[in-house]
């Protein structure tokens, strides 16, 4: 009995070492890339895997278009300036619909997407969710709203093997991610939910629709080019 309790005191103490460990390296990694841009995310690796390509380069924030800021905000997440990482409403409506059944929702917001996207791998498992969250306090109190936007505009798969603005800008239309229409920005933007599904080139009526609604957000949204918590890194 006494060798079984001191089996389950050292089990015990390694695992708290081991996520002391985790949520120390996790806090270093955030840190890291409040600074540098993240070289290659989990989703890329697997699609590299999967045989396909890699095509993205790393654009600051004052070398996008502000049109493409503005229209993926409105696209994806109209509170970004507000929140503080997650929407309540919005996970709140997603929960109400996904017990209706059909098409799972999620509610995400930006800066749940960034740590997705940079830190962790596609799937809607607990475990992943919780991570995700963990991710999202994380760097929305060491990143700021700029940075979190630049990271997530960067990293954001586009297409098959097309990752970020700038590959993207290049790929679907033959241009420069600085300089974009205000159509071809929230064309870009309405792909972002299903970006394997639709192409912002050739879009369907429903992309068509969608991106006409993205417009008319966007306009909700000021007469300013940038949301103003976007502005610190132009």
């Amino acid at each position: 009995m006494t060798d079984g309790r001191a089996l389950l005191k050292r089990l015990g103490r390694r695992l708290g070492h081991a996520l002391l460990l985790c949520v120390i390296g996790s806090i270093c990694l955030v840190s890291l890339y409040s600074l540098a841009p993240p070289p290659i995310t989990p989703l890329m690796v697997i699609r590299l895997f999967e045989g396909e390509g890699l095509s993205g380069r790393w654009r600051p924030l004052s070398e996008i278009d502000p049109k493409l800021v503005k229209a993926v905000i409105a696209s994806e997440d109209t509170t970004f300036c507000r929140h503080w990482g997650f929407d309540l409403d919005a996970i709140e409506a997603a929960w109400a619909r996904n017990q209706q059944g059909g098409r799972i929702l999620g509610g995400s917001t930006i800066s749940m997407q960034t740590a997705k996207n940079v830190y962790l791998w596609p799937g809607r498992t607990w475990v992943r969710k919780a991570l995700e969250a963990w991710f999202t306090v994380l760097i929305e109190a060491g990143w700021s709203k700029s940075r979190i936007v630049e990271t997530y505009l960067n990293v954001a798969e586009w297409g098959p093997g097309i990752y970020g603005a700038d590959a993207a800008a290049r790929y679907w239309f033959a241009g420069d991610a600085g300089r974009l229409t205000q159509h071809q920005a929230a064309l870009l933007a309405a792909t972002l939910p299903s970006p394997r599904r639709f192409r912002p080139d050739a879009p369907t009526s429903h992309l068509a629709n969608r991106a006409a609604v993205i417009e008319m957000r966007m306009g909700a949204l000021g007469p300013e080019d940038l949301p103003p918590c976007t502005r610190g890194e132009r």
